[in-house]
């Protein structure tokens, strides 16, 4: 998704190239042993036999391809299934994040490399094969220019549900997106969406290898925040994905908000983007940008952010919001919510000290003729700051109305189960927080109570590990049934048809509520031109 008022931040060295990676992942590393003798984890892929760790209470494989590099003349091309190897492959050190299209400025990835197509996978210490665990598979989110798998572990998950958790990396930015028909005519989907591709790819993956782990590939959910999320819906809509997942999670990215672009958008974003960086015109322009050094495609993307994947072709054929909305969709139970406070995070970026005049301006020029009632429903008085009522807009306006709009359309067809995370003393991502402001329940609040993540600015209380101990437990059982039902925790009931029931996901009081559509008003953000469904 494209994230709003994102203030630019300064080009990092991109580091980090194939040779690297080859070097950090030869057989030669660490013994077959742990230091207290006890026997490395091993899996035997279908390309070959992989060789993991134990760490804090469950197995880990690092680093595992499931796609063959993209690089060189595979630049621009759908991911190929990965090579084999012969003996036995070290998977105990991360790979490089994808190439990075829009560096965020906080913590961001520090070994970057076009060869990304790489996994992690994580599973309880007692998993083996036969097994047959629930699956997780994770898209990270970042706008679809940003990010990287391996800052989600999955280790307290596994552990703690007996699940099997794989986080991936996706091609990103215009290596990930870029809808010119001279690229797209040169695979069976008519489409430039390769990041979606790689996606399809991991699924197909998890699929074929993820027994070995211990995992049943009849039991996967697919699960992502923000773009991840918005991944999520173009996999319920992409034909390719029918049957490779059986149970979906989006996580601050409902359908309805984070739309596609059309085939005509696509490509005029990309005819723009190619010419940037010194491809202009149809002829050649496949080959040229395959020349292009990496480095100098990130920089002819700064003012030309990429849409995501593109619908109307082979690979995505409908806008997901719609194919949901048509009953024409890859149907599977539903897990969907958002944070309090969404936006919070993105006017902190952008406009974290406006005035009040400044903020009655902003929002009379946003919304034109129904600015003065905007005006009139989030008084500054009401919120306390500027800041804090601009952010109350544009959550209720954008994340948390659109999520109950999404969740209607699918409780109409699937079992939806709906929550709202509300931790009013959550911390921001590392680096993020403006002094002075009320940064909590914001946008990406809640990853840090389901990952052991490594981008939250301080570690969580003991109050707040109790509640991502619940909603970890949540997470597994719905994995494992369709339905987050946990013993000794308050009953989650099915999002109902008109009812918008929603689960509370506080330290103090998780508990059921159907005020979720009057506390973001809901009703009104409906009626406003240009902003519902």
């Amino acid at each position: 998704m494209k994230w709003p008022g994102k203030r630019p931040a300064s080009a990092r060295p991109l580091i980090g190239t194939a040779l690297a990676l080859a070097a950090l992942l030869v057989a030669s590393g660490p013994p077959a042993a742990a230091a207290d003798g006890t026997p490395r984890p091993v899996a035997a892929l279908a390309q070959g036999v992989v060789r993991g760790q134990v760490h804090d209470g469950a197995q880990e494989f690092l680093g595992v391809p499931y796609a063959a590099p993209p690089v060189g003349a595979a630049r621009l091309r759908p991911p190929q299934p990965p090579p084999r190897w012969a003996g036995v492959r070290d998977a105990v050190r991360q790979a490089p994040a994808c190439l990075q299209f829009a560096p965020f400025g906080l913590s961001d990835p520090q070994a970057v490399s076009e060869d990304c197509l790489y996994l992690d996978v994580y599973r309880p210490r007692t998993a083996r094969p036969g097994s047959r665990l629930p699956v997780i598979v994770w898209m990270h989110g970042g706008a679809y220019a940003m990010g990287t798998g391996t800052q989600f572990g999955g280790r307290t998950m596994a552990d703690l549900t007996q699940t099997v958790v794989v986080s991936i990396n996706y091609r990103l930015g215009q290596l990930g997106y870029l809808g010119l028909p001279e690229l797209a005519g040169e695979n069976g989907q008519r489409s430039g969406s390769f990041g979606l591709m790689d996606q399809v790819a991991a699924l197909r993956w998890t699929r074929e290898n993820i027994g070995a782990f211990g995992g049943d590939p009849g039991s996967v959910t697919v699960s992502g925040q923000s773009a991840g999320s918005a991944s999520v819906c173009a996999l319920l809509a992409a034909p390719s994905a029918a049957g490779l997942f059986h149970r979906a999670v989006l996580q601050s990215g409902p359908c309805t908000l984070i739309r596609t672009p059309d085939r005509a958008r696509s490509e005029a974003e990309a005819r723009a983007f190619a010419a940037q960086a010194g491809c202009a015109g149809p002829d050649g322009v496949a080959a040229c940008l395959r020349a292009v050094p990496g480095p100098a495609l990130v920089d002819a993307a700064r003012t030309l952010p990429t849409s995501g994947p593109a619908s109307g072709d082979g690979l995505l054929p409908v806008d997901p919001a719609r194919a949901i909305g048509s009953g024409a969709w890859n149907k599977v139970p539903v897990l969907i919510g958002s944070t309090r406070s969404e936006s919070r995070f993105f006017v902190a970026l952008s406009r974290p000290h406006l005035t009040a005049e400044q903020y009655a301006a902003q929002v009379m020029a946003q919304y034109g003729d129904a600015g003065a009632e905007v005006l009139a429903r989030y008084p500054v008085a009401a919120h306390g700051s500027p800041y804090l009522a601009l952010s109350a807009i544009m959550t209720d306006a954008t994340f948390a109305c659109h999520t109950a709009w999404t969740a209607q359309l699918f409780a109409a067809q699937v079992p939806t189960y709906a929550y709202e995370f509300d931790d009013p003393d959550s911390p921001t991502l590392a680096g993020a927080q403006v002094p002075g402001l009320d940064e909590s329940n914001a946008h990406s609040a809640e990853l840090a109570y389901l990952h052991d993540f490594t981008l939250g600015e301080r570690p969580l209380t003991p109050v707040q590990v109790a509640l991502a101990g619940r909603m970890k437990r949540y997470w597994g059982a719905f994995a494992r049934t369709g339905a987050p039902a946990v013993p000794d925790q308050p009953a989650w009931p099915r999002t109902g048809i008109g009812t918008g029931t929603v689960l509370t996901l506080n330290p103090l009081a998780t508990r059921p509520s159907t005020s979720f559509g009057e506390d973001h008003q809901c009703a009104f953000w409906r009626s406003v031109p240009g902003q519902s469904t």
